[in-house]
């Protein structure tokens, strides 16, 4: 029996306990705080190195010790995560980058030229769609290679337009080959044709359908998204939609294009004679395509950009804070 006025004495395991978290705290700050190496640890507190080792993992599993990664200005990796989950792409880039396109595109630009240069294989055989201001601005800020990274890069639609302006399709792609080593495949077509007649009498060229011939083999596509009205460069190319066109695509619900094949709000393609009319990749083969970077950003692409990542136009998006706020916010307004 115990007697009165004493206190029972705690328990041999409880006050074990107690002792190992103390020193388990103790070693905690010496580390973390004091910046003291384990075997100086060991040394002060008199017991093993391995012991040190042992109490410092685990402080951090019973949460004394808890890791906090604070992001540097600039980077937004919670943003492009939140983008990859909710989308399923297999990477995002979210780059600052704010403003009118003058001023946007340069930075969506550098950042593709970034993400291509530590990711580009060696083997690949790439396609890009001619029409791009950002595209243009990506590959003009990649760094030429020392090695070759690319095999084949190849038009995705009839770079031929307004000579004013064709340079800039044909600087793309010559840009992009001379960087990257790769062997360049234009498509001398214009992107779209007056009738479906004059299109497939094009399209039986021999000289065209080599290229084409390469869509299948394709293991990257590099694209712009257009929203419905087209883009500066598209428009003074002679590659665009008349209104009256874009106007029926409207009322069919589409709401932006890659390659000028058009979809809807659902990221479900549009169909039209429009199709029939193009001298370029289709909707089924580049959809195929394993890697399918696109870059684009901006208030006037919200629409467009929201309906290629959900209808799994591109699994690879390049875009800006803003838009990528506006596309976990819309996404998730869709889901209440």
């Amino acid at each position: 029996m115990k007697r009165e006025g004493t206190t029972p004495a705690a328990a041999p395991h409880l006050a074990h306990a107690d002792d190992q978290l103390r020193l388990m705290a103790k070693i905690a700050r010496m580390y973390h705080e004091r910046g003291m190496r384990q075997a100086q640890i060991a040394e002060e507190l008199r017991v093993s190195q391995a012991r040190v080792s042992r109490l410092l993992k685990r402080a951090g599993e019973v949460g004394i010790v808890r890791t906090i990664v604070a992001l540097p200005g600039g980077v937004h990796t919670d943003l492009e995560e939140a983008l990859e989950r909710r989308f399923g792409l297999d990477e995002a880039v979210v780059v600052d980058a704010a403003g009118s396109d003058e001023t946007m595109t340069p930075a969506l630009g550098a950042a593709a030229a970034v993400y291509l240069e530590n990711t580009l294989g060696g083997s690949e055989v790439v396609g890009i769609s001619s029409w791009s201001a950002t595209l243009l601005a990506a590959v003009e800020a990649m760094r030429p290679a020392r090695v070759r990274l690319v095999q084949t890069v190849v038009q995705l639609v009839g770079g031929i337009g307004d000579p004013r302006v064709q340079v800039q399709a044909n600087r793309l792609m010559a840009a992009f080959a001379q960087d990257t080593g790769a062997d360049p495949v234009f498509l001398s077509a214009p992107g779209l044709l007056g009738s479906a007649a004059a299109r497939d009498s094009l399209v039986r060229d021999p000289t065209l359908e080599s290229v084409m011939q390469l869509w299948p083999r394709l293991s990257m596509v590099l694209v712009g998204i257009g929203s419905l009205e087209p883009s500066p460069l598209l428009r003074e190319s002679g590659n665009a939609l008349p209104e009256a066109e874009q106007e029926l695509l409207r009322r069919a619900g589409a709401v932006g294009d890659i390659c000028h094949r058009f979809f809807d709000a659902e990221g479900k393609h549009v169909t039209s004679d429009v199709d029939d009319r193009i001298i370029g990749i289709s909707a089924d083969q580049l959809r195929s395509v394993p890697r399918r970077i696109a870059v684009a950003g901006g208030a006037r692409k919200h629409a467009a950009l929201q309906a290629a990542v959900a209808g799994g136009w591109v699994n690879v998006l390049i875009t800006d804070v803003a838009t990528a706020e506006h596309l976990l916010a819309a996404s998730e307004d869709g889901k209440s």
